[in-house]
């Protein structure tokens, strides 16, 4: 028998919900592994500890063994990590000091898979953004965590510099910066271009806040670097600016997109080329991702659609304005599909979306077909709905 619930709406009204879909099945894991045709990473969240006594605003609390498994859930569908990303709330509830423990922490556990495709965030989070932070000191930042990155064994995603966004006087001092980076890694990196929708502290990024002049200097560096860069990702949350940006790299660079509203589309590609993939959605709809590649690596683009397309409202409500606080959405669903016992985050940021926000992820989580046991989502909105007096 389907079950009903009564799910709020806008206007302090309820309504009736009944589950409509079966859960996507996984594909089951090839003898030889995963075989697809993009390289594909998905920005994981940390689990929190909720027994833990400490101040949640303040401390990190983080459940090793549980962050640790939703990674090998991730690699076990064939997905690569993506680690100590925003989605795991890097600069919002894990600073530099928690994300070095959780590299570890991942890169110890990496080491036991052949199959375990993961890169590492890099950025200069640890360094105080202020007026008399110059150039240099952010150089020196970049350093430090590359260092211990590569001194783990981990590849780098080179992630953007609110230190460097405040400090920069212009592209040059971007140019600089990224230059002298990228002319020591030891191997290629991922550049990410996080646009200010995620992250407000990185309006003019580049050293324009007009994305297409920005987007001149970004290609300048990474072009002229292009044995040094793997790839980039971009995340603007506007398919057009991809793709005119994918259409201008060296041949060798990947695009990983990272818009978490257009990726079915940036995936599967036109006649000139496609993007790969770096999205925290991933994390979110892990099943349905892997199933959906498998259909495109089969050539069936038509089956990869049938998929993917009914996540993509579901990401656009994740992903809604203020973007920033999606990672509240991402960890919902884990709790719904039963990835952890509670919904509880680093900071308390499971408080930044309203129940109304919440009821409708339940709603489009259901209509994706990415709740894994309704019966055990519908448990859990219960719970979280009386916790709201509902």
């Amino acid at each position: 028998m389907a079950t009903t619930l009564h799910l709020p709406v806008s206007g302090r009204t309820l309504q009736h919900y009944t589950i409509a879909n079966q859960p996507l099945a996984a594909p089951e894991r090839p003898a030889g592994g995963h075989a697809f045709n993009r390289v594909v990473y998905a920005a994981a969240h940390v689990v929190v500890d909720p027994l833990a006594d400490n101040d949640p605003w303040l401390d990190r609390n983080i459940d090793w063994e549980r962050t640790v498994a939703f990674r090998e859930h991730l690699w076990d569908l064939g997905l690569g990590v993506a680690e100590a990303m925003d989605t795991a709330q890097r600069g919002m509830g894990l600073d530099w000091a928690g994300a070095r423990e959780l590299i570890a922490e991942v890169q110890s556990a990496a080491r036991n898979r052949s199959d375990a495709l993961i890169a590492y965030g890099a950025g200069t989070d640890h360094l105080i953004p202020g007026p008399d932070v110059g150039i240099d000191d952010v150089i020196r930042a970049y350093e430090e965590q590359v260092n211990y990155i590569e001194g783990q064994g981990g590849r780098i995603i080179l992630m953007a510099s609110r230190a460097l966004a405040a400090a920069a006087k212009s592209p040059e001092d971007y140019v600089r910066v990224y230059d002298r980076i990228l002319r020591q890694v030891r191997e290629p990196v991922i550049i990410h271009w996080l646009g200010d929708m995620f992250d407000p502290a990185l309006a003019g990024y580049w050293g324009s806040r007009d994305d297409m002049a920005a987007m001149e200097t970004a290609l300048a560096i990474i072009n002229d670097h292009a044995s040094r860069v793997d790839g980039v990702k971009i995340s603007l949350l506007s398919s057009e600016k991809e793709i005119v940006m994918r259409r201008r790299l060296d041949p060798a660079v990947k695009m990983y997109t990272g818009d978490d509203f257009n990726y079915a589309e940036l995936i599967a590609g036109d006649e000139e080329g496609y993007s790969h993939a770096l999205l925290g959605i991933f994390d979110a709809i892990a099943p349905a991702a892997s199933a959906a590649l498998h259909r495109l690596a089969a050539d069936d683009p038509t089956g990869f659609h049938a998929i993917l397309a009914p996540t993509v409202p579901l990401s656009r409500h994740i992903f809604k304005a203020p973007t920033r606080f999606y990672k509240t959405g991402v960890v919902f669903l884990a709790y719904l599909n039963g990835f952890q016992n509670h919904f509880q985050m680093l900071g308390g940021q499971q408080s930044t979306r309203s129940m109304v926000h919440l009821a409708e992820l339940f709603r489009l989580a259901d209509q994706a077909r990415v709740l894994r046991d309704p019966d055990l989502a519908a448990e859990r909105m219960k719970t979280i709905l009386a916790t709201a007096g509902i």
